[in-house]
C-alpha cells in the first residue's frame, strides 16, 4: 500500500509535466502548420521598422523565429532546404564582405543594421520563400498581403499630400526628428524613396493581380486613382521617373491587353485625379518648386566626383565603410553635413568593396533577370500567382528596382525583401519545375 501511496503522486506529477510539455510546443506546432503567415507577418514588423538604428530591433526577433521554425518543419517533416540556384553564391560572398568589413571596425548597431538590410535578411528570404511559397494558397496570402501593404500605403500618402495628418499612423511618420524628407510621403519607412518605390513595386503586383480577376472592380478603381496620387505626393524625382518608365512601357509593349488596357485607365484616372486635387489646395506650388529645385542634384554631382576619385586610389580592395564615409566628409568642403553619402548603391559598392564587389552585384541582377525564364511546364501557363504573364512582369520589376538603385543606396530592408521574396519564389517554382521534368524523363 505505502508502495502505491508513492507512485500515485509520482504520476500524477510525470503527467502534469507532460501537459505542461504538449501545451508549450502547441504554438510552435501552429508556426509550424503556417509558416507563409509568420513569413508575412516578419515582413509586417519589418515594413514598420525603419532603417534607424534608434528603432527596436522587433524585426530582427521575428527574423530568427521565422529560421527556428522553418528549420525545426524541415528537419520534423524531412523536407530539405536547399542552398543552391541563382542568386544564393553572390549574395553570400557580398555578406561575407560585409560581415568582413563589420568586423574590421569598432562595433556600430547602425552598421550592422545596414549589413541585415541589405545582405542577410534579402538572403535569407529568398532562401525561404523558395520552400514557403510552394502551392497556390500560400502564394496568394502573399498576394493579398502586397495589396494590403499598397492600400495602407496610398492612404497614408494622400492623407500627408491633403494635410489630413492627424489620420497617420503610426505618428512617428510625422516626427521631424526622425528620419529624413519630413515635409514629403514617407510614410512607414522615414524616407521618401523608399516610400515610392515600395508603391511602384506593389503597384505593378497589384496590377498583375488585375489581368487575373484576382482584385475586386472596386478595389481596382480606387487602387488606379488612388497609386499615381501617392507617388507623386512623395515628391521624388527618381520614383516619378521609375512609375512613370514602367506604366508607358507596359501601356506600349506588354503583350497582355487587360494590362495594356489597366495603364491607360491609370494615366487617366491618375490625371483627373491630380487635376481635382491642384484645383482645392496649394499642392501644385510644392511640386513645382521640387521639380525646379537645383540644389540636391549639385549636391550629388559634388558626392559622385568625389566618389569617382576614392575609387581611381583604391580599385581592387575598395576603401571598407569607415574609411570611406571619413574620407568622403574631408572631400567635400562646399557642403555642411554631419554624413554624406553616395546616394548610388552602385557607386557605394564601387567605393566600399572596389570592382569585387560591383562584379559580386552585376552577378546578383543577371541571376534575378535569369529567374523570369522558367522551364516549360503547365505551372507557367496556369492563371495563378507566377504565371507565365508574371514571369514578363518580373524584369521590369527588376529595372524598377535599378533605376531607384541609381539614385539612392539600397538600405531600405522592406523594399530589398519584397524584391527578394518574389525572387525566392520564382527560383523555388523554377526548381519544382526542373526536378517534375527531371522525374518524367526518367
Amino acid at each position: 500500500m505505502g508502495a502505491f501511496e508513492q507512485a500515485a503522486p509520482r504520476v500524477w506529477t510525470d503527467e502534469v509535466l507532460g501537459r505542461a510539455v504538449l501545451g508549450a510546443f502547441r504554438p510552435l506546432h501552429a508556426l509550424m502548420a503556417a509558416p507563409a503567415l509568420l513569413f508575412l507577418f516578419t515582413m509586417a514588423v519589418m515594413l514598420f521598422r525603419p532603417a534607424d538604428y534608434r528603432f527596436h530591433s522587433y524585426d530582427r526577433y521575428a527574423f530568427v523565429l521565422l529560421i527556428f521554425v522553418v528549420l525545426l518543419r524541415s528537419w520534423t517533416m524531412r523536407i530539405p532546404i536547399r542552398m543552391t540556384g541563382p542568386v544564393i553564391w553572390p549574395m553570400f560572398a557580398l555578406l561575407l564582405l560585409a560581415l568582413y568589413d563589420a568586423l574590421s571596425q569598432p562595433y556600430d548597431s547602425e552598421t550592422w543594421g545596414v549589413l541585415a538590410a541589405k545582405w542577410l535578411v534579402p538572403l535569407g528570404l529568398y532562401v525561404l520563400a523558395g520552400h514557403i511559397f510552394e502551392d497556390a494558397r500560400s502564394r496568394r496570402q502573399f498576394e493579398v498581403f502586397a495589396l494590403l501593404v499598397l492600400g495602407y500605403l496610398c492612404v497614408i500618402a494622400i492623407l500627408f499630400m491633403v494635410g489630413a495628418t492627424s489620420f497617420i499612423f503610426p505618428r512617428y511618420i510625422l516626427d521631424e526628428g526622425l528620419g529624413i524628407h519630413a515635409d514629403r510621403a514617407r510614410g512607414p519607412f522615414l524616407q521618401a524613396v523608399a516610400n515610392g518605390l515600395a508603391l511602384n513595386i506593389l503597384g505593378l503586383i497589384a496590377m498583375d493581380s488585375l489581368r487575373r480577376n484576382r482584385l475586386p472592380k472596386v478595389l481596382a478603381v480606387l487602387l488606379l486613382t488612388a497609386l499615381p496620387l501617392a507617388v507623386v505626393a512623395t515628391k521624388t524625382r527618381a520614383v516619378w521617373l521609375s512609375f512613370a518608365g514602367s506604366i508607358l512601357w507596359l501601356m506600349f509593349f506588354s503583350t497582355s491587353r487587360c494590362l495594356r488596357r489597366t495603364c491607360l485607365c491609370l494615366v487617366l484616372g491618375g490625371g483627373l485625379g491630380l487635376t481635382l486635387l491642384f484645383g482645392f489646395g496649394d499642392s501644385h506650388l510644392s511640386l513645382r518648386e521640387r521639380l525646379e529645385a537645383s540644389g540636391p542634384v549639385t549636391f550629388r554631382m559634388a558626392v559622385y566626383e568625389a566618389g569617382w576619385e576614392m575609387f581611381q586610389q583604391k580599385p581592387v580592395s575598395g576603401w571598407g565603410s569607415l574609411a570611406m564615409q571619413a574620407e568622403l566628409t574631408s572631400r567635400i568642403s562646399d557642403f555642411h553635413q554631419e554624413q554624406f553619402y553616395f546616394h548610388n548603391t552602385y557607386l557605394e559598392i564601387l567605393v566600399q568593396y572596389g570592382v569585387i564587389g560591383l562584379a559580386l552585384y552585376g552577378w546578383v541582377v543577371v541571376d534575378l533577370f535569369r529567374l523570369s525564364k522558367g522551364r516549360p511546364g503547365t505551372r507557367l501557363s496556369d492563371s495563378n500567382f507566377l504565371d507565365a504573364q508574371f514571369r514578363l512582369l518580373w524584369p521590369l520589376l527588376v529595372v524598377v528596382y535599378l533605376v531607384n538603385g541609381s539614385f539612392v543606396v539600397m538600405n531600405y530592408q522592406f523594399v530589398n525583401s519584397i524584391l527578394f521574396t518574389l525572387a525566392g519564389m520564382l527560383a523555388g517554382q523554377n526548381r519544382k519545375d526542373q526536378e517534375e521534368m527531371d522525374a518524367l524523363s526518367n
